[in-house]
């Protein structure tokens, strides 16, 4: 599996069809992080072990392609999370024994989540998972309970990034099976219709995160501007993990 190191993570340097092969075959946990989650590498010990300890990672963040490209001359691949999950998709499809645990954050998602699935004729294999509000150490034994008694092939968490990846590696830890673990976000509500969609001609120029600003400035901006401090590790740091401050 070619993949390119950056602060620490090696991210996946291939097409999304073979990142989607690749995590079908082997299980395990994907992580999907953006600028704003990257920086956390530095701020957040939990956080930057399911980081690193992920078995695959994709990279998402147009800023962290375009500074690599900019820094090192050198290319990695940009598959974004909504890109990942669509192609997921179009092979559950065709897939319809291979069972899916779809983790959500409220009530709501689930409902939009079931309409979406029944859209797209994945409605049979689904379960679901309502997820907690978690702490900043994330612990969930009832999930791991649920997994256990009727394993899926695929386990689905969209949920917060910076909170994902945390539950994704205790699940990995602590699972009895291995199943494949896609931690991608927000890019579930995109597609069931809990956050407003983003277009794939922007998704494709890297102006997904400009929509969302847009749209929800209060929420986005605080985050987005966290993510000016992504150019300095880069340029630091390069292929090495960031020390953790503090």
């Amino acid at each position: 599996m070619l993949t390119e190191t950056i602060l620490g993570i090696h991210f996946f340097n291939g097409t999304v069809d073979e990142a989607v092969d690749a995590m079908c075959a082997s299980g395990g946990l994907l992580v999907v992080p953006s600028a704003p989650t990257l920086v956390k590498l530095s701020e957040d010990e939990d956080h930057r072990r399911a980081l690193t300890s992920a078995d695959m990672a994709i990279a998402d963040s147009g800023a962290m392609v375009l500074l690599w490209r900019i820094f090192t001359g050198r290319r990695v691949e940009r598959i974004s999370g909504l890109k990942f999950l669509k192609h997921l998709v179009a092979r559950l499809a065709s897939r319809p024994d291979e069972r899916v645990l779809w983790i959500v954050p409220s009530e709501q998602a689930h409902e939009k989540t079931i309409a979406w699935l029944r859209s797209v004729n994945l409605i049979a294999s689904a379960d679901f998972y309502i997820a907690p509000r978690y702490a900043a150490h994330v612990r969930d034994d009832a999930l791991v309970a649920k997994i256990d008694n009727h394993p899926p092939t695929h386990v689905v968490v969209g949920i917060g990034g910076g909170v994902q990846e945390k539950l994704g590696l205790f699940l990995k830890e602590n699972l009895r099976a291995r199943p494949s673990i896609h931690c991608i976000g927000a890019a579930l509500a995109f597609l069931t219709g809990d956050q407003p969609p983003i277009p794939m001609w922007a998704d494709r120029f890297y102006l997904g995160w400009l929509l969302r600003l847009f749209r929800q400035p209060r929420v986005f901006g605080p985050r987005y501007l966290s993510a000016l401090k992504l150019p300095v590790l880069i340029l630091r740091y390069r292929e090495s993990l960031p020390p953790l401050r503090g």
